[in-house]
């Protein structure tokens, strides 16, 4: 039923806008309507998986809403670079657009979303992400050279594997050399619950895992499917200690150059993608667990043994609020509007 009631909008908002558009371009004259805009769209993810196949649905009714004025060109698997030298790309304007991590790049407050247990469940991070309070952390990302018209979730919870224990309770984690993404709230959370946290970039973790650089890995069930990760573990353990944000990176100064028209049709469908993104990946994490049970041996941590987990990492909570990133009203605020 979501699927269907997407796609209904979505057909409603491109029919308005090709007849809106037609007779703007009728008022003004043809300029606008011969120029083509070319969106260069890429991440470092296969294009198998779910956030590409948001990416090719982007591309396809961008290009049906804009009557082709827009191309988008897409480019998957990390061929033009590595997350962070992407998102490099498209702050320079050499790359349009980019999707993946280092959020924290575009706006510090993007955190607030990642601190350790602050959401039970998917839903009430989304409830947020798509309320003022998403649009005004969204727009923040401006004072730092990106435009973000949407972000929707990078999957499902975050879980651990490794290859040396189950992870039960917080004496398990502790001295494992744990593989992180360059996110100052993993980094902190980890060394709080007594790992060694390794910054590795994500399109090299699989071979830090084999070699043994690093014990271990945290992501969702989807990443370590689509990156094999599975294949160098042996133990995956279901904590769902927290869930990342996945903004839609755009170079400002491209968004800035379409005439009116082409960027009420750029918003409107970004924040249907995005919204389709996060149907399409959460909907597919079950099968990948299934995977990953086929794989490897798992455990899911109890409500006791994640209590320890919980209270472990309250001074990461206090610690962005003392650095001034966030204040508790800004937490409260959104735990309320999550509800």
């Amino acid at each position: 039923m979501k699927k269907f009631l997407v796609s209904v909008l979505l057909l409603v908002i491109i029919a308005g806008f090709v007849f809106a558009g037609g007779d703007q371009e009728k008022a003004s004259g043809d300029t606008d309507k011969q120029t083509t805009y070319v969106f260069k769209y890429a991440n470092t993810q296969s294009q198998n998986h779910p956030r590409s196949k948001s990416m090719e649905f982007f591309k396809e009714k961008i290009e049906t809403a804009s009557n082709g004025r827009i191309k988008v060109e897409l480019f998957f698997n990390g061929v033009l670079g590595k997350e962070a030298e992407v998102l490099d790309m498209v702050k320079l304007g050499t790359v349009q657009g980019s999707r993946g991590g280092l959020f924290e790049r575009a706006n510090k407050k993007f955190l607030i979303y990642t601190l350790p247990f602050m959401f039970d469940s998917t839903d009430e991070i989304q409830k947020v992400m798509f309320g003022p309070i998403g649009q005004e952390i969204n727009e923040g990302a401006m004072a730092n050279g990106l435009y973000i018209p949407a972000t929707a979730v990078a999957g499902g919870p975050r879980n651990i594997t490794n290859n040396v224990r189950p992870i039960r309770t917080m004496e398990d984690l502790k001295g494992l050399k744990m593989r992180t993404p360059p996110i100052d709230m993993t980094l902190k959370t980890f060394k709080a619950l007594g790992a060694n946290a390794q910054q590795v970039p994500y399109t090299e973790t699989y071979m830090a895992l084999k070699t043994g650089v690093v014990d271990g890995q945290e992501n969702p069930f989807s990443n370590i499917v689509d990156m094999k990760f599975y294949e160098a573990q042996k133990y995956l353990s279901i904590l769902n200690w927290q869930i990342h944000p996945d903004p839609f990176f755009v170079n400002p100064d491209w968004y800035n150059s379409l005439p009116n028209d082409l960027k009420m049709i750029f918003d409107s469908v970004a924040e249907l993608t995005m919204r389709y993104s996060n149907e399409i990946w959460l909907g597919s994490e079950k099968g990948y667990l299934a995977t990953l049970k086929d794989n490897l041996d798992v455990n899911v941590v109890s409500p006791s043994d994640r209590a320890g987990f919980v209270n472990a990492v309250k001074p990461v909570w206090q610690g962005y609020v003392d650095d001034g990133i966030f204040t508790w009203d800004d937490i409260n605020e959104v735990l309320e509007a999550a509800k």
